[in-house]
């Protein structure tokens, strides 16, 4: 059961972190239900009385929607989070390629904004009691010439929510992932496996993956999305797994 936090205990001055707390939202892969699971802890710390901030440093694969370019992934995040502040500072850099931002920023004949990606966080630090963050793909994937978004990750200093999907080969992505983050020296809050087959599906391993997760990885298992869902299967205390964002990293 979850331990909640009183909301006066974060309303308070005296009592509020001296920086604001986060965590950061990554995936074994991307197409693995990320925005999905972000989303779903943004609606619930925000029925709590949580002012939650909404962070997708860059996306590609945009569509145009009259003369901009419109990334569903953050509008969806807005959405769960009460549309807080502006939606076009939920996402700044959005491409319309599906493509590693920085060779869909190419695609456009622009570059990718690297100082961005970090600063851009600045908005939401500051009028947010506490922030999420959704990378893109996996914490291998590139975000610039020479960075990946783990280099974003331990930037940040928040612990990453590891999104599961639940189906075959998972264990192998999943465990693979944390010691790309055990490399990096990144804290991993947790695991939440992501239901992207219906129940009826023929994939045995879907009945078998969380058992194994919580034996053979590093990290615990917190819960599961199941299809379609957008509650997780289990309460889980997001505050107190989230951690100070750090400045000068």
């Amino acid at each position: 059961m979850q331990a909640r936090l009183p909301w006066k205990a974060v309303k308070s001055p005296k009592k509020r972190p001296k920086s604001t707390p986060g965590l950061f939202i990554t995936g074994t892969d991307t197409g693995v239900g990320k925005t999905r699971v972000a989303a779903t802890i943004a609606r619930a710390l925000t029925c709590d009385g949580w002012k939650v901030g909404v962070y997708k440093p860059a996306a590609s694969g945009c569509e145009r929607v009259g003369k901009e370019l419109t990334s569903e992934d953050a509008v969806l995040l807005w959405e769960a989070a009460g549309r807080p502040g502006s939606l076009r500072r939920v996402c700044p850099q959005r491409f319309a390629a599906p493509l590693a931002p920085h060779l869909a920023a190419k695609a456009e004949g622009k570059q990718l904004d690297e100082p961005l990606l970090r600063s851009g966080i600045e908005y939401w630090l500051e009028r947010s009691d506490i922030v999420l963050v959704e990378g893109a793909g996996g914490l291998l994937s590139p975000l610039g010439e020479e960075k990946y978004v783990a280099d974003l990750a331990r930037a940040t200093g928040f612990p990453l929510v590891v999104v599961v999907p639940n189906r075959i080969g998972s264990i192998n992505q999943a465990l693979q992932t944390l010691l790309a983050a055990q490399a990096y020296d990144l804290e991993v809050a947790g695991i939440v496996l992501s239901e992207l087959l219906p129940p009826d599906a023929h994939d045995p391993s879907i009945q078998s993956n969380p058992a194994e997760l919580a034996r053979r990885a590093s990290a615990p298992v917190l819960a599961r999305l199941p299809y379609n869902a957008i509650e997780l299967d289990t309460i889980v205390d997001w505050p107190a797994l989230a951690r100070p964002f750090k400045r000068g990293r």
